[in-house]
């Protein structure tokens, strides 16, 4: 069999690489630990998340304008408190502080919306939540990153991925069985979800181990100096970089929150208490598929896995634009979790490749920085297409900006 022409290795790991390789089972515990932080922390939010829409617009009374605009606002200011808490993870060189501290506030502030009585409160809550995860996420992705040899990176970030998406899964389905089943309200969901979230808590700040960069896996670059700002010097792979967070603005522009796509569902005929199990039919694909197509990764190009998903999102969106009935959101809603599985955990691998070892961090702040800047935007977009066109307009966007992308992607 031919080898693959782009190697996800830096040349100077030579053979040497394959002998360090982490077994597709035998993950480094920190890897593991982080597994299990994302399990406990997913199913917290995603217990509470897909009881959003129906709460917000049934409940409180809010608009799909509203909705945009909490989603949105939510995720772009995210984003800029990525950008510099990598840089600040460069700077210390030190990754579980920011890490912990994130999921704990997200976590303190998440049983909140149970008490929640306006959708102002519920943009506060959510803003504490999405920001969050905006300060950890740098400095998680990068103690990751440090804790596996450049060799095993796709499938450290796969196995996380996995983990993240297994939480997704027990999330939806707990909350299922108590609306469904229980007769339980969405504020009685709100509250349990602190259970798991005092978990993640404890996890992240004693069980998780600080590894400090450089410490495991020199990267191969000799043009960044560890603590260098990656803002100002992104290595030797800086115009790769550049196109590939070029396209990742683009897809970004048509990638508004996914509660639309539940907002969509139930416009198709769905009923809002099966929106948990729309959430749980896509976790499951998303979970069974994230460590095998990771692992796949560390064997092939990166960038065509990354690219086959923005393909495959822009069908998603295509079918939900086109779809006469419910049932297309059924059918829609796995193959989605598929599109996921390709891109969450391989893009931040492929970064990983590309990026100074000493700038690892503020490059996964830029990084997330270019995908959230433009939720608030895409959100807006796609509140205002709804409301002004159709159902399906924002959906047909989004498909379109989803494969200029992908043809973006593959010039990198």
């Amino acid at each position: 069999m031919p080898q693959p022409t782009e190697p996800n290795t830096h040349p100077a790991e030579g053979a040497k690489a394959a002998a360090e390789r982490t077994s597709f089972i035998n993950l480094p515990r920190n890897v593991q630990v982080l597994g299990l932080v994302a399990l406990c922390n997913d199913a917290a939010s995603e217990a509470a998340y897909w009881l959003l829409p129906q709460f917000l617009v049934s409940v409180l009374g809010a608009g799909t304008m509203a909705f945009g605009f909490i989603e949105g606002a939510a995720e772009s200011a995210s984003s800029f408190i990525r950008l510099f808490s990598g840089f600040f993870s460069d700077r210390l060189r030190r990754r579980k502080p920011l890490a912990a501290a994130g999921y704990t506030l997200a976590n303190l502030a998440k049983p909140l919306l149970a008490i929640s009585t306006s959708w102002r409160q519920v943009f506060w809550i959510r803003l504490t939540d999405r920001g969050s995860k905006g300060f950890r996420a740098p400095a998680r992705d990068a103690l990751i990153a440090d804790s596996v040899t450049p060799a095993a990176r796709g499938t450290a970030f796969g196995f996380h991925q996995a983990m993240d998406t297994a939480g997704a899964i027990i999330g939806p389905l707990s909350a299922a069985v108590l609306v469904l089943v229980l007769h339980a309200s969405a504020r009685t969901v709100f509250w349990l979800a602190g259970i798991p979230g005092l978990i993640t808590i404890l996890l992240a700040w004693f069980a998780v181990r600080e590894i400090r960069p450089g410490e495991r896996a020199k990267s191969s670059m000799p043009d960044a100096a560890e603590g260098t700002p990656a803002i100002v010097g992104l290595g030797q792979h800086r115009g790769r970089l550049i196109l590939m967070f070029t396209a990742l603005a683009v897809f970004a522009l048509g990638n508004s929150s996914d509660l639309f796509l539940v907002l969509r569902a139930q416009n198709l005929g769905v009923r809002a208490a099966y929106a948990p199990l729309l959430g749980l039919v896509f976790n499951t694909v998303y979970t069974l598929l994230s460590w095998p197509l990771g692992s796949l990764s560390d064997r092939a190009p990166r960038r065509w896995l990354v690219a086959g998903g923005y393909l495959i999102y822009a069908a998603v969106y295509l079918a939900f634009a086109l779809a006469p009935h419910a049932w297309v959101a059924w059918a829609a809603f796995p193959v989605y979790g598929l599109y996921y599985a390709l891109t969450e955990g391989v893009m931040r691998a492929w970064i990983a490749d590309l990026a100074p070892q000493g700038s690892l961090a503020s490059v996964y702040g830029i990084f997330n920085w270019v995908t959230a800047a433009a939720a608030l935007p895409a959100s807006l977009l796609a509140g205002w297409l709804w409301r002004a066109y159709s159902p399906a307009t924002p959906f047909a966007a989004g498909a379109a900006l989803a494969a200029a992308a992908a043809f973006l992607l593959l010039l990198v």
